[in-house]
């Protein structure tokens, strides 16, 4: 199972209607942050769309907790770190957007 963070505009992640971050900036983002690196789906996928980035600074055997996907408009990672965690606050920020947990809780600074 696991517990999953997300970043989004929305008032709650859960939300089906509200603001969206948009594919556009999600790759910007990762494209201007010499943490991350976007990572392509396997061969083959034919799931839903969703674009995956890892923290590249992390070391490699840290990388597989330090995934960071994009999907439906929200950002969201799946057991994250307390590093991941900060850096999800500090993409928030960037997108003007929250950071919250599965059951609500808001990772505010």
């Amino acid at each position: 199972m696991g517990y999953d963070i997300h970043v989004t505009r929305r008032e709650d992640w859960w939300d089906e209607e509200g603001p969206e971050i948009t594919t556009h900036e999600w790759e910007a983002l990762v494209e201007s942050d010499t943490d991350l690196s976007m990572i392509p789906p396997p061969p083959g996928w034919s799931g839903p769309s969703q674009w995956t980035a890892v923290m590249t600074t992390h070391p490699r055997e840290e990388q597989l907790g330090t995934a960071l996907h994009w999907g439906a408009g929200e950002i969201s990672a799946k057991n994250p770190s307390d590093t991941l965690i900060a850096k999800m606050r500090q993409l928030a920020r960037a997108l003007n957007a929250r950071v919250q947990g599965d059951d609500g809780e808001y990772y505010d600074e």
